[in-house]
């Protein structure tokens, strides 16, 4: 009978005390539904008392002292709970590794060559991670507007719109012109200094009273103001304290604030070594903003808008003395000129240029970027609906249609491009060809001040080029992406056990706490074996009689697929291996073999869409759809390949009886772990019938698995 029902502070505490206090705790993560304990000594665990607690659907005693406790979906609520917890922290015990701690430990290990290459686009991407839900909601709005824009319902970039849809204007500006605030809170975050500060220092040059001194009719004393003769913009320079500063509207300016927070970590460390800890907080943002604000308005404020403003200058040059290498290198560009908030300043020379010569020779090319991001945002779309990834799924969705539909590419970049950095090399191959393209036919022009997405094709000329320069850019990323994925092998096996764990939770939802134990031990089989997929409706798959076989109304029908042994020895049911997960049918219905050698070949033709890089596991996809999961011993992961000789790699097809590994048995067995070797029909839930045949000694090839379709 379950204790009376606690709330997350008191079941924290009662968790802490069932698995042997926070001294006992080496680490603690957190995934979807579970708390994932690595302990000391797991012998200290009182499992029935936290079966018994109201709140817990369950526990999962693992090898090598890890534990899981399911919570459901409040497990992020607990998990904050036990980490603040003050015995978690305090009385000389190490605190244990955080889920930042782990994940960081993780990312170390997969970083580049040159590790400030890595710092740098961490910086961009935790800079803009937190921002992708505003982001992309202001980009909806403004996709909405666009095409009433180009319907001509609306004319949005008339002088005399009403109050109405001058207030649709500052739903999704909000976010556009306020974004260096935000940008500056979540920098600061990043470099681990008060996120407050920073923001506070960039909103100093974004009040009513600074850009108010933008006007020199504004009646302040000491501004001067001169128009600039190549962006035909105002520049001014107002006098502070006898000290010239160049004045400018920051709204939407992301580089400003990046540089500004990267000079304010250094000043705001700085004095917190200088004054005594006790005084931190009185003394540390007072001096930071005395100092920053100042610098940001004379020194780094300008400098960032000088760097647009001389590359919209040189630019201009280039087009006019080389314009097929201007056509290459602006959509060659503009992925680095827009996370950094360079390309805001081009937007005045393209209005400049419809002003002056009655046409832009920049948003043509421009293009042709745009249509590339676009593309790798296809291509991850294609690879989150192959894979099952919900959050991925509905992130490219929106960001796909805030692009093709109004132009937008910040919801690509700072949701998914910035954070994959398999993405921009395949993403600049679709701009080089568009670019080319552009180049090569002589250019493209148009008269008007437009989003590049395909309700403002029609504003182009010649516009047949600009159609196909922009449709090879995109179909060109997209194919890229898609074929060689945006996440490399470890990354792509991390997602998948993600996704396999928001499945758990929803099948949770769906069958109660029981299934919901099933398929968190399903997700850890999953994860260690490389699976390539796992039955969804595990929790509803009746177990296997005492003969093993999975049977349906139909299973009589048709002569079935035989599954072949992927090694010689003796064939027994999954309820002999000595797995709780493989004997639960949750990765299916299968047998296990007792090998008498160490050759494992695959056991029916298909393709090979897994295989672990440590060699313990392959995944196998028949023609016709039969998923194969073949698991050379039991929690072999441990030997981090040693005692594997690999001679396949994922992508592969092979035939039945292709050899796929070479295992050192007597090296698995002195490593303590069984040899036996599983092989299971992953999806046999939406199958009519998986029929194994135990209890023989077999050769390998011999069939010993029958599927009916």
């Amino acid at each position: 009978m379950n204790t009376p029902t606690a709330g997350p502070g008191e079941l924290a505490e009662r968790i802490l005390r069932g698995v042997g206090g926070a001294g006992n705790i080496e680490s603690l993560t957190h995934c979807a539904t579970r708390l994932r304990f690595q302990l000391h000594d797991g012998s200290k665990v009182d499992k029935a008392a936290l079966d018994a607690l109201d709140g817990v659907m369950g526990t999962v005693a693992q090898s090598g002292d890890r534990f899981q406790i399911v919570i459901g979906g409040a497990v992020a609520n607990v998990y904050s709970k036990l980490m603040n917890l003050p015995s978690m922290s305090g009385g000389g015990t190490p605190r244990p590794q955080s889920d930042a701690d782990v994940k960081a430990a993780i990312r170390s290990k997969g970083r580049g060559r040159y590790a400030w290459v890595d710092n740098f686009f961490e910086y961009l991407s935790d800079s803009f991670r937190p921002l992708m839900g505003v982001l992309l909601g202001s980009s909806l709005i403004i996709a909405i507007a666009s095409v009433l824009d180009a319907l001509g319902l609306v004319d949005f970039r008339a002088a005399d719109k009403s109050a109405s849809w001058v207030f649709v204007d500052a739903m999704w500006r909000s976010v556009l012109y306020f974004l260096p605030i935000m940008v500056a809170y979540n920098a600061a975050k990043k470099l681990k200094i008060d996120p407050w500060v920073g923001a506070a220092v960039m909103a100093a040059v974004m009040t009513p009273n600074f850009t108010g001194m933008l006007n020199e009719k504004s009646g302040i004393p000491g501004i001067s103001c001169t128009t600039n003769a190549t962006l035909g913009t105002q520049e001014c320079v107002a006098h502070v304290f006898g000290l010239p500063m160049q004045l400018n509207d920051y709204g939407g300016q992301v580089f400003v604030p990046l540089l500004m927070v990267a000079v304010l970590a250094l000043v705001y460390k700085g004095l917190q070594r200088l004054f005594p800890e006790a005084v931190h907080l009185v003394f540390v943002p007072f001096f930071s903003m005395l100092i920053m604000i100042p610098v940001t308005a004379f020194l780094i404020g300008p400098l960032g808008i000088w760097a647009g403003n001389g590359l919209g200058s040189g630019l201009s040059w280039l087009n006019g003395n080389a314009p097929i290498v201007f056509a290459i290198i602006i959509p060659l560009l503009y992925p680095f000129l827009v996370p950094l908030g360079l390309h805001w300043p081009l937007n005045a020379l393209m209005l400049q240029n419809i002003n002056t010569i009655g046409f832009d020779f920049i948003q043509g090319p421009m293009g042709a970027w745009n249509f590339a991001c676009f593309g790798a945002t296809a291509g991850v779309l294609l690879l989150s609906l192959r894979h099952r990834e919900k959050e991925m799924r509905q992130t490219a969705t929106g960001a796909l249609a805030a692009g093709l539909f109004g132009g937008i590419s910040e919801p690509s970049l700072y949701g998914i491009h910035l954070r994959f950095k398999r993405i921009y090399p395949r993403m600049l191959i679709g701009c080089l060809v568009g670019g080319v393209i552009v180049g090569v036919l002589g250019g493209v022009d148009t008269k008007a001040f437009a989003f590049t997405s395909l309700l403002t094709i029609p504003v182009f000329s010649p516009m047949a080029t600009y159609v196909i320069a922009i449709t090879a850019s995109f179909f060109v990323s997209m194919a890229l992406v898609y074929f060689s994925d945006f996440r490399t092998p470890e990354e792509r096996a991390a997602a998948n056990a993600e996704r396999d764990v928001a499945e758990a939770a929803e099948a949770a939802a769906r069958g109660g706490a029981e299934a919901a134990d099933d398929r968190e031990l399903v997700t850890v089989g999953a994860t260690s074996a490389g699976a390539t997929s796992v039955a969804t409706a595990a929790a509803t798959t009746a177990p296997a009689s005492a003969g093993g076989a999975v049977t349906s109304a139909g299973s009589s029908a048709g002569k079935g697929v035989e599954l072949a042994a992927p090694v010689a020895g003796r064939v027994v049911s999954l309820d002999e291996v000595g797995d709780p997960v493989f004997a639960s049918r949750a990765l299916g219905e299968g047998v296990g073999i007792e090998p008498t050698d160490g050759r494992v070949v695959a056991p029916v033709d298909g393709e090979l869409v897994t295989v672990v890089k440590t060699g313990h596991a392959f995944g196998i996809r028949t023609a016709d759809g039969i998923e194969v999961l073949v698991h050379v011993g039991i929690d072999t992961v441990q030997m981090n390949g040693e005692g594997f000789d690999v001679r396949v790699e994922s992508g592969q097809q092979v035939s039945a009886g292709d050899l796929l590994v070479e295992v050192d048995l007597d090296a698995v067995r002195a490593a303590e772990h069984p040899t036996v070797t599983l092989m299971t029909v992953t999806n046999t839930a939406e199958l009519a019938s998986v029929e194994p045949h135990t209890g023989k000694d077999v050769a390998a090839g011999a069939p010993v698995v029958t599927v009916q379709r």
